[in-house]
């Protein structure tokens, strides 16, 4: 994470934005504050996916993270998560970055 640029990353997220709020409030999907090293399928109030729900038990480690923005469907097959991915390392890595600013 110290070569990550969270400038990129914020302007990366707002790909992420049209589900996701940062302001801790959940839209199409959970809230992101606090979401790297966060319990994962553990927002309370939101409704996961079984496929999420499945996963619960193991944090949000930015390596989880990686692997699940990288292709969600082949991650957690079934997810209710449409978005496709993001294919370019480097973006993934600034925007995980710029996640583990918010509180």
């Amino acid at each position: 994470m110290a070569a990550a640029d969270l400038k990129a990353g914020k302007k990366i997220f707002k790909k992420c934005a049209a589900c996701h709020k940062i302001d801790g409030k959940d839209a199409v999907g959970p809230h992101l504050n606090g979401v790297v090293n966060r319990p994962r399928a553990s927002v309370e109030g939101f409704t996961y996916s079984d496929a999420l729900k499945a996963l619960a038990g193991e944090n949000w480690t930015p390596e989880n993270i990686d692997a699940f923005i990288t292709k969600p469907k082949d991650y957690a097959p079934g997810t209710k998560m449409t978005f496709p991915g993001l294919s370019k390392p480097a973006d993934r890595v600034n925007v995980i970055a710029y996640l583990s600013t918010l509180n």
